[in-house]
C-alpha cells in the first residue's frame, strides 16, 4: 500500500459532532452520566448473579453474560468519544481504530446471538416448564454461549482486516464518532462491493437469523400463554418474558432503524444518534429493566445491601 493510502501512520479523525461545538459539551455531560450508570448497573448485575445462589440458573447465567457484553460494548467506544468531545483533538490512532472496529463487530455479533439463546431459554421455561432443568442443563448453556462467542469472533476476525486494508487514498476523516464498519467502507477509493456483500452475508447469519429465531420462540410462547386459563398464570408467564422482550425490542429496533436510513446528511446525523443509543442507552437501560421488572434480582440486591 502506498504511503498516501496508509492510515496506519497518521491514524484517523473522528468527525463525530465537531460541526456542532455547542452540542459537544452537552453530549459530554449526558454521555458521561449515562456511561457511569451503565458501568454501575451492569457491574451490579454481574456481581448479584455471582454472589446470590438463587440466581445460579440458566436465565441469570445468560443475563450476567449480557451485562458483561454491554460493558464491553460501551467501553469499546465511549471513553474515546468522551475524550474527543472534551477537547479539540478528534484523532484516534490506527491501532485504536482497529480495536474499536474489532470490539464493535465481535461484541455486537455475540450479543445478537445471545439474545436468541435467551429467547430459547424463555421458550423452554414457559412452554416446557416440567422439563426446563433437563433441557437447559449446564453443558447446553455453555455450548450455546460458546456458539455465540465463536460466531461473533469469526465475524470480527474476517471483517476487521478486510475493512481496514481497503485503500482510502489518504482519506482519514471518519464521518462518525467511532470506527464503525459502514463509515470506514464509505471512505474507500476502490470498489468495495465484495466487502459489502460479505458484510451483508454475515449480517443475515448474525443479525437476521437470530432475530427470526427470537420471533419464532415468542410465537410459541404467545400460543402457550393464550392456552393458560387463569389470568394470574398468564400474567406470570408474561412477566417471565417481558424483560427480555423489552431488551430485544430496544436493541434490534435501534439497529433496524439505523440501517433503514437513506444516505443524506440528515440521516447520517440520525445514524450517529442511533448508534449512540444502542452503544450507550441500551446498555444503561438493560440492568434497570431486569432490576425493576424482576423480583429475584430485586431480592438479591436487597440481600446484598443488607435489607430485609
Amino acid at each position: 500500500m502506498e504511503k498516501s493510502n496508509d492510515s496506519s501512520e497518521y491514524g484517523f479523525i473522528l468527525v463525530g459532532f465537531s460541526d456542532r461545538p455547542k452540542l459537544e459539551m452537552v453530549l459530554f455531560i449526558v454521555n458521561f452520566t449515562l456511561y457511569s450508570v451503565a458501568i454501575l448497573g451492569n457491574s451490579t448485575i454481574i456481581l448479584l448473579c455471582i454472589l446470590d445462589p438463587r440466581l445460579h440458573t440458566p436465565m441469570y447465567f445468560f443475563l450476567a453474560n449480557l451485562s458483561f457484553l454491554d460493558l464491553c460494548f460501551s467501553t469499546s467506544c465511549i471513553p474515546q468519544m468522551l475524550v474527543n468531545l472534551w477537547g479539540p483533538d478528534k484523532s484516534i490512532s490506527y491501532a485504536g481504530c482497529v480495536v474499536q472496529l474489532f470490539s464493535f463487530l465481535s461484541v455486537g455479533g455475540i450479543e445478537c446471538i445471545l439474545l436468541a439463546v435467551m429467547a430459547y431459554d424463555r421458550y423452554a421455561a414457559v412452554c416446557k416448564p416440567l422439563h426446563y432443568t433437563v433441557i437447559m442443563h449446564p453443558q447446553l448453556c455453555l455450548g450455546l454461549l460458546a456458539v455465540a462467542w465463536g460466531s461473533g469472533l469469526v465475524n470480527a476476525i474476517v471483517m476487521s482486516p478486510l475493512t481496514m486494508t481497503l485503500s482510502r487514498c489518504g482519506r482519514h476523516r471518519v464521518n462518525h464518532f467511532l470506527c464503525e464498519m459502514p463509515a470506514l467502507i464509505k471512505m474507500a477509493c476502490v470498489d468495495a462491493r465484495a466487502v459489502e456483500m460479505l458484510a451483508f452475508a454475515f449480517a443475515i447469519l448474525i443479525v437476521l437469523l437470530p432475530l427470526t429465531l427470537i420471533l419464532v420462540s415468542y410465537g410459541y410462547i404467545a400460543v402457550a400463554v393464550l392456552k393458560i386459563k387463569s389470568a394470574a398464570g398468564r400474567w406470570k408467564a408474561f412477566n417471565t418474558c417481558s424483560s427480555h422482550l423489552t431488551v430485544v425490542s430496544l436493541f434490534y429496533g435501534s439497529i433496524i432503524y439505523m440501517y433503514m436510513q437513506p444516505g443524506n446528511s440528515s440521516s447520517q446525523d440520525h445514524g450517529k444518534f442511533t448508534t449512540l443509543f444502542y452503544n450507550l442507552v441500551t446498555p444503561m437501560l438493560n440492568p434497570l429493566i431486569y432490576t425493576l421488572r424482576n423480583k429475584e434480582v430485586k431480592g438479591a440486591l436487597k440481600k446484598v445491601l443488607g435489607k430485609k
